[in-house]
């Protein structure tokens, strides 16, 4: 399945189906399974992770300058927990963001890893930015919870060289795969890299890889092992439509953007895996509304 925005996120939570990864339909009719309600009341870059007791964990972006972002919880993806704020930058009063939450469990530690790109003035070093991104400098943050009633304080995850939003996290062939956006604009990057890790945290080395996105600009990266593949879909933003690159070793990718198609409108989205049953009770629920 796959969560997704669409719009600038004013009407919240959007899903969609696959059955192999590459054709992907919209549910509901594409309306929205949940409306947002919190900080600027959007939902943007929606995030699931779904834990051993079958509970389904939301986290997104309340709104393009909020210090907070927000959770639910589901036990079918249809009927959701009253929203909470997640005051992940409040202590940080000059924080002008908390973009993209992702969500990702590490069986090794027992914990949920949440992590999102802020920008702190004159905190990190300075890149070149273009004049409509001035004042911008991300590095991603992060916070670790067992139960999302109590959360670690805030601490930074990655802090290159270079602007950086959109990290995701998968665990694949026993290595941390930490996939991210350079988002410097001067020259432009605007492309997916990743990083290597033998364990989740704050320690991923800062010397990415090379892009493995083609001459396009991405962001929103989303893993997902299909097979022997490792997928990665991303947002071709100005191009207003879905791609995607895959790979059987993590070095050489594989662009299958024109094998992939996405219902019109997604937006920055996670893939993730459901049984089959989750997804029969959505179809037969909704269909009789």
């Amino acid at each position: 399945m796959f969560s997704y925005f669409t719009g600038n996120g004013e009407s919240g939570l959007h899903l969609a189906y696959s059955y192999d990864g590459l054709v992907w339909e919209t549910l509901n009719d594409g309306q929205s399974f949940l409306a947002p309600q919190l900080g600027s009341k959007l939902m943007r870059d929606p995030s699931i992770w779904q834990d051993a007791d079958g509970t389904f964990h939301l986290v997104w972006t309340t709104g393009w300058w909020d210090r907070i972002i927000g959770y639910a919880s589901s036990k079918d993806l249809i009927n959701w927990s009253h929203q909470k704020e997640i005051p992940v930058m409040t202590h940080e009063p000059e924080a002008r963001n908390s973009w993209a939450p992702e969500l990702f469990f590490d069986d090794a530690t027992q914990l949920y890893y949440i992590f999102w790109a802020t920008t702190i003035p004159d905190r990190h070093s300075e890149v070149p930015t273009s004049e409509s991104e001035r004042g911008l400098n991300h590095r991603m943050y992060y916070t670790t919870t067992k139960n999302f009633e109590t959360f670690s304080e805030t601490r930074i995850m990655f802090n290159p060289d270079f602007s950086v939003i959109d990290a995701a996290v998968i665990k694949w062939k026993n290595e941390y795969i930490m996939f991210l956006k350079n988002e410097n604009s001067a020259p432009p990057e605007k492309n997916i890299r990743y990083s290597k890790n033998a364990t989740m945290g704050d320690n991923f080395p800062l010397n990415v890889s090379e892009p493995i996105t083609g001459n396009y600009w991405a962001e929103g990266p989303s893993p997902l092992i299909i097979g022997d593949y490792l997928y990665v879909y991303f947002d071709k933003y100005r191009d207003r439509r879905y791609g995607a690159v895959r790979s059987t070793d993590g070095v050489i990718w594989e662009d299958v953007s024109e094998q992939v198609s996405f219902p019109q409108g997604v937006r920055h989205g996670t893939a993730f895996k459901v049984n089959k049953k989750v997804l029969e009770k959505i179809i037969n629920e909704k269909s009789q509304e």
